[in-house]
Parts: C-alpha cells; sequence; structure tokens
C-alpha cells in the first residue's frame, strides 16, 4: 500500500499509509498524542477520529485540551437531548441535531412540548450522563439504515440526499439510543460535565417554508458547573442587552406584523442614530476620496443577468413583473456601481475612481432566520467600490484599512481579521491570485496586525481581508470587508487607457465599513447596552425644570445648547421623577434649573453615572459639549473630575 502526506498546523508534512484515520495519524506522531485523539479537522472540517484521509489534506487532531473539543462535546450533548426524550416520549421523530456556537440545538415533531417540558428532559439528560454511556460508531448498510427509519421521512430524506451515494452509513449508540450521525462525539455521556436546556421554538425542515413545522429545542454544555454558571450569567447579560428589548424601550425601531418581515420601521430615536452614523461614514469617505453616487432599488433582471448574481443570488431575490419585463430589487449594489463606472472613458492618470452608496439593498431570507435587525429582508450597506490599476491595489487597501480600523477604535469594538484566500471555485488566472493575496498579505504584515489565514474561505471573484469585531458580551460578529474582485470588470468588460495606449482592466475592490448599518446598528446598542456615547446618542440632553416657573428659563437654554439633540421635560413630575426618567432613558446629561440657578444665569448638570456639578456656566458647558461631541468620547466626562 503506498504513503500519502498529510498537513500539519506547523506546515510539516506527515507520511501515513493510504487509508489512515485521524487517530492513525495521531498515532504516527506519537503515542500519549493518538491515546488522547478526540476527533480530527480535516481542510477545516470537524470530523470524527476514524475519518479516512487523503493525499494533501491539511490536518489538525483534536483532543480534550483543543478548543474544538467544546463543539463535540455539545454534539454529544445533542444526542443526549434525544435519548432522554425519547425515554420520556417515545412517540418523538428525531430529524437533526448539530452543535452551535453557544450550545447545540435539535429539531423533533411527532411530540408536543413547551417550555415547561424542558426540566423534565434536562433531569433525564442528567441521568444519563450519571449512567457514563459508552459512546460508540458503527457502520450500517444502507438497506439496514432505511429499515430503520421506515417511519422517519426527515432521515430517510437524508439517507437519499446528503448520503444518497455511501454504501455504508455511520450510526452511534449509547445504551438503548442510537442515531444517524457523522459524528464526531466523545467517548462516553459521562464526559458531559453539565447542561441546560435553553428555549424552544419553531424551525422549518432543511430551513424552507414550504416544508414541515418542526419544534427546535436549543440548549448548551460544558465540561464543568462553573463554566455553564458563567455562561448562563453572560447569557443573561446578554438577554438584558438585547436589541429588541432596548430598541422597544428607548423607542428606536419597530418590525410589526402589519408592514411584513425583516422590514424594520426606524423611529425618530433610532433615525437619529442611523444620522450620526451615517454623517461619520460620509466624513471618512470624503476625507479619503471617495464620491457619492445613488442607484435605484430595482433593476431589470438583465443587469443582475450581467453580473452573476441572477444565477447565484436568484432564490434570494425579489423578483417582479413589469409590462412583461422582470425586474429585481437589488440585492447588492456593486453592478449599479460598475455600470456608472462603464459610462466614463477613463484614463490610467484618472485611477483609482473610489464611489461610495448607502445603498438600501433586499434579500429574501427565510421567514424563520429573521431575526430582529441582525437578519432583515431590507438593508442599508454602507457600500464603497473602487476601480484601480493593479499597481494600485496595496496603497488602496492600506487606506481601507486605516478607515477601517479608524471606525472600530471610535466604536471601542475588539476584532479578529483573517485573510481569505482562492476558493476551489474561482474565476481569474493563478498569476492574478497569487499577486493578489500577495498584495493583502503585504498589507497585513506591514499593519503589524494579528491575522489567520482561512484557506479557500475567499469570495469566487477574489481574495479578501475580513474583520470579525467582539462587542462588551465576548460576542463575534462579521464586520468590515475588504474584497477584490477581478469577475465584475470582465463581465461588464470595463476598461481603462493605459500609458501604452492600450485598454486594460481595472481590478474592482468592494469594501464596507460598517458592513449594513441594521447589524453594526443592533452591534452598538447590545455593546452600549443603550447608553450611546454623547455623539451618538439620539437625545443629548435633557432640560429639567424643577418647577413651570423655570419653562420660560428651560426653552432659553435650549436656544443657546444650539445644534445639540436637547428636550426639556415639562410634565408635571417631581425633580426625582424626571431625574429617573431620564436615567431610564439613559440621556447622557440632564440640565437641573430652578430658581436660584435662573436668577444667577446658572445650570446644574448631572451625568447618567450620578455624577453632579453646581454653578455651571452654559458657555462652559457648550465648550465641552462640542469638545466632546468632535473627538467622540466614549462616555461623557464632563464631570469626570467631580468624582
Amino acid at each position: 500500500m503506498s504513503d500519502i502526506a498529510v498537513i500539519l498546523p506547523d506546515g510539516t508534512e506527515l507520511s501515513v499509509e493510504e487509508g489512515a484515520t485521524v487517530r492513525d495519524a495521531a498515532f504516527e506522531i506519537g503515542p500519549g498524542l493518538g491515546k488522547d485523539t478526540v476527533a480530527g479537522v480535516v481542510d477545516g472540517d470537524l470530523v470524527d477520529k476514524e475519518t479516512p484521509l487523503h493525499d494533501g489534506a491539511n490536518l489538525v487532531i483534536v483532543t480534550d485540551q483543543s478548543d474544538e473539543y467544546l463543539d463535540v462535546l455539545r454534539h454529544s450533548a445533542a444526542h443526549v437531548f434525544a435519548q432522554a426524550l425519547q425515554r420520556l416520549s417515545p412517540e418523538a421523530k428525531l430529524t437533526i441535531g448539530p452543535w452551535t456556537d453557544d450550545g447545540f440545538y435539535y429539531d423533533v415533531t411527532n411530540v408536543d412540548l413547551e417550555k415547561e417540558d424542558l426540566e423534565a428532559i434536562e433531569d433525564e439528560m442528567r441521568n444519563i450522563i450519571e449512567e457514563d454511556l459508552d459512546i460508540e460508531r458503527t457502520l450500517v448498510d444502507r438497506e439496514e439504515a432505511l429499515e430503520k427509519y421506515a417511519d422517519n421521512p426527515y432521515k430517510r430524506d437524508i439517507l437519499e440526499t446528503e448520503a444518497a451515494g455511501d454504501d455504508e452509513l455511520s450510526f452511534y449508540e449509547q445504551g438503548e439510543f442510537e442515531d444517524l450521525c457523522k459524528g464526531p462525539h466523545v467517548e462516553s455521556t459521562g464526559e458531559i460535565g453539565a447542561v441546560k436546556l435553553l428555549n424552544i421554538s419553531a424551525a422549518y425542515w432543511r430551513g424552507d417554508e414550504e416544508n414541515d413545522t418542526l419544534t427546535r429545542v436549543y440548549g448548551t454544555a460544558f465540561e464543568s458547573e462553573s463554566d455553564l454558571e458563567d455562561f448562563l450569567e453572560m447569557r443573561a447579560e446578554a438577554e438584558e442587552r438585547d436589541h429588541r428589548k432596548l430598541g422597544q424601550e428607548l423607542d428606536l425601531f419597530s418590525i410589526p406584523s402589519v408592514t411584513g418581515p425583516g422590514l424594520p420601521l426606524y423611529h425618530p430615536n433610532g433615525k437619529k442614530v442611523l444620522d450620526a452614523l451615517e454623517t461619520y461614514g460620509r466624513d471618512l469617505n470624503e476625507d479619503y476620496g471617495y464620491d457619492y453616487v445613488e442607484t435605484p432599488h430595482l433593476f431589470r433582471t438583465e443587469l443582475w443577468k450581467q453580473s452573476g448574481h441572477y444565477d447565484n443570488y436568484q432564490d434570494d431575490m425579489f423578483l417582479l413583473d413589469v409590462n412583461d419585463e422582470e425586474y429585481g430589487l437589488k440585492p447588492m449594489n456593486c453592478p449599479g456601481h460598475a455600470t456608472i463606472f462603464k459610462q466614463g472613458s477613463w484614463s490610467y492618470r484618472d485611477l483609482p475612481v473610489r464611489y461610495a452608496e448607502n445603498g438600501k439593498v433586499y434579500r429574501k431570507e427565510q421567514r424563520g432566520e429573521l431575526s430582529g435587525l441582525s437578519r432583515v429582508w431590507a438593508f442599508t450597506i454602507d457600500d464603497g467600490h473602487l476601480f484601480v490599476r493593479p499597481d494600485q491595489i496595496e496603497q488602496e487597501v492600506e487606506d481601507i484599512m486605516d478607515i477601517i480600523l479608524e471606525v472600530l477604535e471610535t466604536f471601542d469594538l475588539d476584532y479578529e481579521v483573517a485573510l481569505a484566500t482562492r476558493p476551489e471555485k474561482s474565476v481569474g488566472s493563478d498569476e492574478i491570485w497569487e499577486q493578489a493575496e500577495s498584495q493583502l498579505r503585504s498589507v497585513l504584515d506591514a499593519s503589524k496586525m494579528d491575522y489567520v489565514v482561512e484557506s479557500g474561505d475567499g469570495a469566487f471573484y477574489g481574495p479578501k481581508i475580513d474583520f470579525a469585531f467582539e462587542d462588551a458580551l465576548g460576542r463575534k460578529w462579521d464586520g468590515p470587508t475588504v474584497q477584490l474582485d477581478f469577475n465584475m470588470p470582465e463581465r461588464f468588460e470595463l476598461s481603462y487607457t493605459g500609458e501604452d495606449n492600450e485598454e486594460h482592466r481595472p481590478v474592482m475592490i468592494h469594501r464596507a465599513l460598517y458592513g449594513s448599518f441594521e447589524r453594526f446598528f443592533m452591534v452598538l446598542i447590545e455593546h452600549y447596552n443603550g447608553k450611546f456615547p454623547f455623539w451618538l446618542a439620539p437625545e443629548q440632553v435633557r432640560i429639567l425644570p424643577i418647577s413651570d416657573d423655570q419653562i420660560g428659563y428651560a426653552k432659553k437654554l435650549k436656544y443657546e445648547l444650539g445644534d445639540f439633540r436637547a428636550t426639556i421635560e415639562d410634565r408635571s413630575w417631581t425633580l426625582g421623577r424626571k431625574i429617573r426618567e431620564a436615567q431610564t432613558d439613559r440621556v447622557p446629561y440632564m440640565v437641573i434649573v430652578g430658581g436660584n440657578e435662573e436668577e444667577a444665569g446658572t445650570i446644574s448638570v448631572r451625568d447618567r453615572k450620578e455624577r453632579e456639578a453646581q454653578d455651571v456656566t452654559v458657555e462652559e458647558f457648550r465648550d465641552h459639549l462640542e469638545a466632546e461631541a468632535a473627538e467622540k468620547r466614549p462616555e461623557p466626562d464632563f464631570l469626570a473630575d467631580e468624582e
């Protein structure tokens, strides 16, 4: 039998026999590692340790000390849930039960479940864990597998689709329970230290709303009770910061059913925040030489066919017939920008050409996947598209990175960076890809920032740099991106005249600073817990007259505060109630005025951290607000010296 070579994380090659498994490779490295192997990561996919390896495979060995171990443990916890459910409700039919970033879920049917039922299932799960049942992998031939699921159309669907070409199917057994599954799993149920069932929701089979509605049970699992307690505390904090809850409390946005799913309405408070974000982004773009353009909300589908989006996004597009012609609401802004560029005649001296647009786009996500502002049908991308010569790529990417870093620092967001390289399905020559990846890598290396290489995760039209930012609770979100595109200039036959008087293709760079306003707004609401920095707050100052006698003075103060977003609390409440209401509304500053302040022509200032100062002049306060807004400080600090 001939040998094959697998590539280890440090780049070295390991020679193993053809047909060797992940565990076999681990034993080749060392007997201790072989014994400790739980699973493997092969070409980026988490797999069972008995998975055969192919020549050239990228291999990571997973042990109980690996980051991936928690995913394996949670996958096993999903099986423990399914076993517990069927012990209590044998009629329940199982579908799929994968691990997730926070735990696991299992979709089931043929059983009525309410949230109140979870406690009993959870107790039975703990019994199964205490039984410390061995989890064993077995191979079953196709006919036997079909017989096992004679009355389960969902498992049979899996056998006839994902596993259609497999003569032998992988099952996992623990005690009396077995489940069709590729794995991986831990050795026994006793390795699961702590479990918790979290919630129930509805889900569609295969995520398609035309299919059957199933019951989805969410849960989580950890190696220890203390880890679970930490998670539950963070989850409780996340629920308090939930942007849907705060959006209602602070009157920022709504998504009423009467308007349609995934179509948010921004109330005056929310629109003020969005306007501040837009102004900040516009100032950055104009400083870096972007010209703003505007494209319509829909185009003839001929445009989407030319760009390639019709083939790739047709199922996610809103299509409509107008006078026997097909039109589509735009899922992206880039074809419109490419068309604008095509209308011009360009010399190499004119490049780079930089366009920006806060463009509304529409994507028909499955209804079950819609969630607040994080996933919607209509959203606005702070788009930028650059048309550059190949020799300009590096400098333009450096400039884009500078803008992105300024944005992330302004909003106090930690981040991780990844270089995503050529995927298996791609367009363009090897030389172009090698040059583009080299240029992106050069920019990242020069920046001195840490980054990881995500092999094969680039767009089909070019490599990219992706930023994932981390909020105050440590959760990661997709954020800014820089993407090189060799595909669209070719499809649209874009060109410029080179120094040699010949026609050349430009390279197109796609970039977004926020990603989308909707998701970025969601992240900021939760990151700041609704306590927006002063420059971003929908209401920056609330003036609190102690009695109706000071209403006139309050109006004078509001006028003197100029363009700052100031309001007057003129309801007939006690001062204490007015202060509490302003605190609840997370207003950065309260200006308190009574008879003494009016007589002296001064104000008393209180911030949402409950710091106070008396005998402040309006001019002094206004000057500080101007500086605070200009510097975009993360917290009000006028009263910092009063602590």
